[in-house]
């Protein structure tokens, strides 16, 4: 069980700013989010409201009247480090990564040079910075393969490829998004790992009917069967719970996030990626494992908040 939140924290946090919307090709799921975060910290008695972030985000901050902010951005400009160094330069508290952390998180490819060089397992992978690049992965790494680009999330822009020929028609789709890598497909069963503080919430398994945990079966459909506790044995938890803390410690994050990871047909654990900011939609994952250790969403979203009180002691 992780300890619920003072009493006091709601009063201690003044007013908090909400933020949601924004520009990126998450939008939509951040609307939802923002709205799901807006109306637990009303029920947990905190003073919020909400701020739809828009082009001129800059001068949204500057006339924001608020103590502290909760970011609920997903995706470019709310969990790469722009609004985050926009509220650093403007002294204004906020949930979540520093600037560093989350510019690194959100890079997946640069996240994946870091894990490798910290020895946390994580799938081979290659830039694919030109059609040239496909030719030098199918001679080299081979398939199957995950294209994905390396700023998005949500599985946005993201293609499996288990033909030689459908490589470079999924590279082209990955680069609309910008830089592109593939990732080495690992056949298994997927999990997720949400934190807070310095806690590592209950594992989640997914299972979906689709070929992966896309974006449609994230947030549309109901056919994705969460099994939350997952059923593994205790041991295989304290390992993959060890390879969390030591993700999120090499990456520098900070507060809340969760850790997707994959685990083979020999029970070797991979770690696919880190989020600094995930959704809290009706189909999210973070207030799904934080209900299991005791905290509905109204103590979720304050316990998040919380740790804007106490700096940055709070890495796992």
């Amino acid at each position: 069980m992780i300890t619920k939140p003072s009493p006091d924290s709601a009063k201690a946090c003044g007013k908090v700013a909400v933020l949601l919307g924004g520009t990126s090709a998450e939008r939509e799921v951040s609307l939802k989010s923002g709205n799901a975060v807006y109306e637990a910290l009303i029920e947990a008695g905190v003073d919020a409201f909400k701020l739809d972030l828009q082009a001129n985000a800059l001068e949204q901050l500057q006339n924001l009247k608020a103590d502290r902010v909760f970011n609920i951005l997903h995706g470019r400009g709310g969990e790469d480090g722009t609004i985050q160094a926009l509220l650093e330069f403007l002294g204004i508290p906020y949930t979540g990564s520093g600037v560093c952390a989350s510019a690194l998180a959100m890079n997946k490819l640069a996240t994946k040079r870091i894990f490798a060089g910290s020895a946390i397992p994580t799938p081979d992978y290659l830039e694919l910075r030109n059609e040239a690049d496909c030719q030098r992965l199918l001679d080299g790494m081979g398939l199957p393969v995950f294209v994905k680009p390396v700023l998005e999330w949500s599985s946005i822009g993201m293609t499996p490829v288990h033909k030689a020929e459908d490589l470079k028609l999924a590279w082209k789709k990955a680069s609309e998004y910008g830089d592109v890598f593939a990732e080495k497909f690992v056949t298994g069963a997927e999990y997720t790992a949400g934190f807070i503080g310095n806690q590592v919430l209950p594992l989640i398994k997914l299972d979906t009917p689709r070929e992966f945990y896309d974006y449609e079966a994230k947030y549309l459909v109901d056919d994705t069967i969460y099994t939350c506790p997952c059923g593994l044995p205790e041991d295989t938890i304290a390992q993959i719970n060890e390879l969390v803390e030591r993700s999120v410690h090499v990456t520098g994050v900070r507060h809340w996030g969760r850790v997707d990871l994959m685990i083979d047909e020999s029970g070797q654990p991979w770690i696919i990626e880190i989020n600094t900011a995930p959704g809290m939609t009706a189909h999210s994952l973070v207030p799904m494992a934080a209900r299991e250790a005791g905290l509905e969403m109204p103590d979720l979203v304050l316990k998040i908040l919380e740790l804007t009180l106490e700096g940055d002691e709070n890495h796992v």
